[in-house]
């Protein structure tokens, strides 16, 4: 035990003494306020602790409630379950840990108060009392008279009592002081230490709960990624089904109904009619009716058991009646009874009455695939008839796919997210050309279509053009575009565990406000690029269906510069220096060029790391060279029969459409030049081939003009779709299986086989 005070220095009741006594005092008065206000604290904690307790038990049994509804789904069930049991044993310890606390830190703490600062003071009045008797004694004493000995006497001796009964006090009081200063020190670090004993076991019993669902939860984490997955590709499939229903003519008020004799539930038509009932009133009832196992039914509420009307369709027959004074009705008549319903409209009524007499029909007859019918005969023509070979069948486009796929991942920089560099990515930007995680994919799709169009390399088709665009570019491609000034920027790029903040900032830095890409020199104004003389020549003969001359050779991919630090117009001037020296062009300065010229050049040469580069210094992508006939970059990449430059420029945002100063389109310059995959892509685009030039020539009329078949085809099938389609409106399907099909094929030969298309039809004989 410390010894506060001396006990030889109270005997004295020395100044020092007196001094020393009234700071202990302070000490103890401050140390009871703080005490005090501790145990007020502690109180409202634990009654706060007691009420969050109580509170969670309730969160808890309502989780479990929910694991009980979800009782059909058996990974919810037990998910729910397993935590819900978990979140209950800590909060059992945490109901433990507060009774702890309540017993070794507020049960100590007010004890002290109550009974250890109490009985300091009791002793410190009993001091001072003794104080005041001491000072009034040694007062009489010094008063006493000398000649009064009596009075001297009882002087003397109340002053030894008193000074006697003082020091006795005194001393007791230093012992209390000792006393309280030592079991201040126990008594508090004893509390703080039980509650941090407390807190510890609490944890650790929590942790040591939850460390037990550490498989489980990965397990589950495993399985929320493939929802994800999953969710996403549903969502798209019904995004898809959205958008081909809205394209249909839904105008009219008119429910929606199609028979269907093979609907997988048995229903093969269902919809609202009018009933007539047969009782004396012949009141008028709107019902649910439907068509399923041969009979005709009908219910007012879902759960309602059917009501028949017609046993069986085989007996009955279906006629307009035109002698009631309602509209739109007809009867279904039975040996036993005549049904007179309603419908909403005239075409309601003929639907109504067509899918009666179809369900008849089907009663008498077995269900069978016909192999001679005309659809099965469509749908199993092959593309040799057209004269193009075949594309092979589903096991193979199959397999082409995983191929094509394995082709894209393989792109330098592409196992690893353009963006942060997470391993394995799984998910691409068609337009930009790069592979993604899942987590940068969905902020790049936040970004908008304008910027980057999203698309799983797993979940989703991807047309053969489509992947040979993703093989022409690549992250390491884009990355040294879109992060050319990274080293002198401050901002450094994120990593895959970096929180999504960050990602999305850096993902917008690069992509919408393009901070870090290579800033090129003042060009001033734009003039219109000049015309090479073998395009002159070359425009003076595309008129004439015969005997056009070559094309300009193609340039080997494999050959063209990527971006490795030059500039983007020193990349197209070493193009064009490598690959048209020995064509008699006019020699021309491209150092200077504008961002869309810069495009125009590099979309005829195919070389598409210098196309990102110009888009990605805003280069318009419909930019017109006035100078040669208002060509664009789309047109410029069809004369140079650039099958995934035009698949770029198109998924960038060029217009299919747009014509040059001639009247003629990407589709009439495929169609001149026999570029027959660029036919196929540019029709899939949404290419009007009803379009005419300044001589009224449309791409059908050019085709059979030049006598190339594959072309004269693909148009007839694409406006054929198209009109049957109209004609069948809104019970017109999205497109024919034969025309998809055919185009398919098309697309596979173009990006794969090209050579396949080279027609032999120059003869117009032919």
């Amino acid at each position: 035990m410390t010894v506060k005070l001396d006990f030889e220095e109270c005997l004295k009741d020395s100044p020092r003494f007196r001094a020393e006594i009234e700071v202990v005092q302070n000490d103890v008065s401050e140390l009871e306020t703080r005490l005090d206000k501790l145990v007020k604290q502690c109180q409202a904690m634990l009654e706060a602790g007691r009420v969050y307790c109580q509170t969670s038990k309730g969160f808890v049994n309502g989780l479990r409630e929910l694991g009980h509804h979800c009782s059909g789904d058996k990974m919810m069930e037990e998910c729910l379950d397993k935590f819900s049991k978990k979140l209950s044993i800590i909060l059992e310890a945490q109901g433990d840990m507060i009774e702890t606390t309540q017993k070794s830190v507020k049960t100590k703490l007010q004890n002290f108060v109550k009974e250890d600062v109490r009985r300091f003071k009791d002793v410190r009045k009993e001091f001072e009392r003794g104080s005041e008797s001491l000072e009034g004694a040694q007062v009489r004493n010094a008063q006493a008279p000398r000649g009064k000995q009596h009075e001297v006497e009882e002087a003397s001796n109340a002053l030894l009592n008193a000074r006697r009964a003082f020091r006795s006090e005194a001393l007791d009081y230093v012992l209390e002081i000792n006393v309280i200063e030592a079991k201040k020190k126990t008594d508090i670090l004893m509390a703080v230490l039980s509650l941090m004993e407390a807190q510890a076991q609490f944890f650790q019993h929590g942790h040591q709960s939850l460390s037990e669902l550490d498989d489980y939860r990965q397990k589950l984490n495993e399985e929320h990624t493939q929802f994800v997955l999953n969710s996403a590709r549903e969502k798209r499939d019904m995004e898809q089904r959205h958008c081909a229903i809205k394209k249909k003519d839904v105008s009219y008020d008119d429910s929606i109904m199609d028979f269907n004799a093979d609907a997988a539930n048995g229903i093969a038509m269902e919809g609202y009619l009018y009933k007539r009932a047969s009782n004396a009133f012949k009141t008028w009832s709107r019902r649910w009716f439907s068509i399923q196992k041969n009979q005709l039914v009908y219910q007012k509420k879902f759960k309602d058991q059917p009501t028949v009307v017609v046993e069986d369709l085989r007996l009955c027959t279906v006629k307009p009646c035109t002698e009631n004074e309602r509209r739109f009705c007809f009867e279904v008549v039975s040996p036993s009874k005549c049904c007179l319903l309603q419908a909403d409209s005239e075409r309601q009524q003929q639907a109504w009455i067509s899918a009666v007499q179809n369900s008849i029909a089907s009663a008498f007859q077995e269900r069978r695939e016909d192999p001679h019918s005309p659809r099965q005969r469509c749908s199993s023509m092959s593309l040799s008839s057209l004269g193009g070979g075949g594309g092979g069948g589903g096991a193979d486009q199959e397999s082409e796919g995983r191929k094509a796929l394995e082709e894209v991942q393989a792109i330098p920089g592409n196992k690893q997210c353009c963006d942060c560099g997470e391993p394995g990515p799984d998910w691409a930007s068609i337009n930009l050309g790069i592979t993604l995680c899942i987590v940068c994919s969905g902020i790049h799709r936040s970004l908008g279509v304008h910027f980057s169009k999203v698309r799983s390399l797993t979940l989703d088709s991807w047309e053969p053009e489509l992947v040979k665009l993703m093989c022409e570019l690549g992250n390491t491609v884009i990355n040294r575009i879109y992060e050319a000034r990274i080293d002198e920027i401050t901002i450094k790029k994120p990593h895959p565990s970096s929180p999504r903040g960050d990602k999305e900032s850096w993902i917008r830095s690069k992509y919408v406000e393009k901070k870090f890409i290579q800033k090129l020199p003042e060009t001033g104004r734009n003039p219109p690029l000049r015309r090479s003389s073998a395009r002159r020549n070359r425009a003076t003969t595309q008129d004439r269906p015969v005997q056009r001359p070559p094309l300009k050779p193609k340039p080997n991919r494999a050959t063209l510069p990527r971006v490795t630090g030059l500039s983007p117009s020193d990349l197209v001037q070493k193009n064009n220096t490598s690959f048209h020296k020995d064509v008699d062009e006019e020699e021309e300065d491209l150092s200077g060029l504008h961002p869309g010229a810069l495009l125009y050049r590099s979309a005829a040469l195919q070389n598409f790391p210098v196309m990102a580069d110009a888009l990605a210094h805003g280069a318009d992508v419909n930019w017109v060279n006035v100078g040669e006939e208002s060509s664009t970059p789309l047109i410029q990449a069809v004369t140079a029969n650039a099958l995934a430059a035009c698949e770029f420029l198109l998924q960038n945002g060029a217009n299919v459409n747009q014509a040059d100063s001639n009247g003629r389109g990407p589709l009439h310059h495929a169609t001149i030049l026999g570029h027959t995959g660029l036919v196929c892509l540019f029709l899939k685009r949404g290419a009007d081939y009803n379009a005419r030039d300044k001589n009224q020539k449309d791409p059908i009329t050019i085709a059979v003009d030049n006598a190339n078949a594959d072309i004269v085809t693909l148009l007839r099938i694409a406006k054929m779709n198209k009109e049957m389609r109209e004609m069948d409106g809104a019970f017109g399907q999205s497109g024919d299986e034969t025309y998809q099909d055919i185009f398919r094929d098309f697309s596979h030969m173009a990006s794969n086989n090209p050579e396949k298309l080279k027609r032999r039809s120059a003869d117009p004989k032919t």
